[in-house]
């Protein structure tokens, strides 16, 4: 797996990742969704440098001008319903992209802290020799993206893979290095060293699905 981790650049995205951990800014939910979707812009517009491009000729209203347009056929998969200002973001700038939508979430059979990852829906077009973008905030543990990419597999084989996420561990970073295949990409903004004992990411910033649409039972 080859990591694109862009904090060990100085750019613009550390305020946006500052402000999403910040207990005060995170309290306005519409700043915190906007501020995932800028960060989604910014691993977008890094992760198009990597994509294939041709060359094409276009008209302008007094000429013609050579200019290239994007090859890869792109496929945006979010995972429900923290991934949604993530994927925006990155629909911001792949706009011609095909969309999917999966669900994971942590199920807790015996009310302890071991949980399992429960996948419950899927919606996507093909996805057979095509260009995967699987858009995940929170990388923690890495069973959840684990978990999603076994059920992804069943609807076809992706030409490419690339992970976007904003904020990760070293364990679940090296938790999907051993389950993912060795050409995956990981695009992600931040890393965190630890988790704590209930597999949070500290310092991380919360839960980034109930921070961007409120709790949940």
């Amino acid at each position: 797996m080859t990591i694109h981790h862009l904090s060990e650049n100085n750019s613009i995205l550390h305020k946006f990742i500052a402000e999403i951990r910040d207990v005060h800014i995170q309290k306005d939910a519409l700043r915190f969704r906007r501020n995932i979707e800028r960060i989604g812009e910014v691993l977008g517009y890094e992760l198009s440098k990597s994509l294939h491009y041709s060359n094409t000729t276009i008209a302008t209203p007094l000429g013609v001008k050579n200019s290239q347009k994007l090859s890869n056929n792109v496929v945006l998969c979010a995972v429900l319903r923290a991934g949604l200002p993530l994927h925006q973001g990155l629909l911001n700038y792949f706009d011609d992209a095909e969309n999917a939508f999966i669900s994971a979430y942590r199920h807790y059979p015996n009310n302890t802290k071991d949980f399992e990852i429960k996948v419950d829906y899927f919606a996507a077009p093909s996805i057979e020799n095509k260009t995967l973008l699987l858009a995940d905030p929170m990388l923690a543990t890495g069973q959840s993206l684990v978990a999603v990419y076994e059920a992804i597999k069943k609807q076809g084989n992706p030409k490419e893979l690339h992970i976007v996420a904003v904020i990760g561990s070293s364990e679940g970073i090296n938790f999907i290095k051993q389950h993912f295949p060795e050409n995956t990409h990981l695009w992600i903004a931040a890393i965190d060293k630890k988790l704590d004992d209930n597999g949070y990411i500290v310092p991380g910033l919360g839960d980034a699905g109930d921070l961007a649409f409120g709790g949940k039972l």
